[in-house]
């Protein structure tokens, strides 16, 4: 692939990743536990590297041709990030020593997992960002080339999102007061996100 192309793609990934959303929610949340950053931030990789292969199968597709099928992926990611958000403000983390995620890594790689690969803004995103970089006369194949490029978008993800939640835990470690009010606003955070996604589906029914 061109390594021009690489960097323009690049510039383009890292400038959405930068922005605060559901997966900034998220690791805030994880970076306030113990030994939970690297579990999260994996599930949220290997979300990612679902709709990636979504995307370079074709499957992509096949939603955009049958709405329906994005309307229950919306509901279903909706739902998800209600419930999450309701646990983090039920449950607000505080970075102590021995608070933690020994023994439960799979449920934060689980719930990461979730997070990125359930939202399909994530997977229209994508759809419709990875086709345009890559181009049918190159040397590697289309799928091949899709492919490199969401491995750059995962390494964007895997920086930033390891910055941020490295950075929430570094800032609110001798904080607990503001710790527990930064993973409620975090949890606050997931269910406006859920709420918007059902707001944009009911008005999508309503004017469509």
């Amino acid at each position: 692939m061109s390594a021009a192309l690489l960097l323009a793609f690049w510039a383009v990934s890292i400038s959405l990743v930068l922005v605060p959303g559901a997966d900034w929610a998220y690791a805030i949340a994880a970076g306030l536990r113990e030994r939970a950053i690297a579990p999260a931030i994996a599930g949220m990789l290997l979300g990612y590297l679902a709709i990636t292969l979504v995307v370079a199968a074709g499957v992509g597709a096949l939603v955009t041709r049958h709405p329906e099928l994005l309307t229950l992926m919306s509901l279903a990611g909706a739902a998800y990030l209600l419930w999450l958000g309701a646990q983090v403000i039920r449950h607000p983390a505080v970075p102590e020593a021995g608070q933690g995620a020994a023994g439960r890594a799979q449920d934060w790689v689980r719930r990461g997992f979730f997070v990125s690969g359930m939202n399909p803004k994530a997977l229209l995103l994508m759809l419709a960002l990875l086709p345009q970089f890559t181009r049918a006369q190159a040397p590697w194949a289309v799928e091949l080339q899709i492919g490199a490029l969401g491995l750059v978008q995962m390494i964007n993800c895997a920086v930033v999102y390891s910055l941020v939640a490295v950075a929430s835990r570094w800032v609110l470690r001798s904080r607990p007061a503001a710790a527990r009010r930064v993973s409620r606003l975090s949890g606050v955070a997931m269910i406006a996100v859920a709420l918007l996604l059902l707001a944009e589906q009911l008005a999508r029914h309503a004017f469509g």
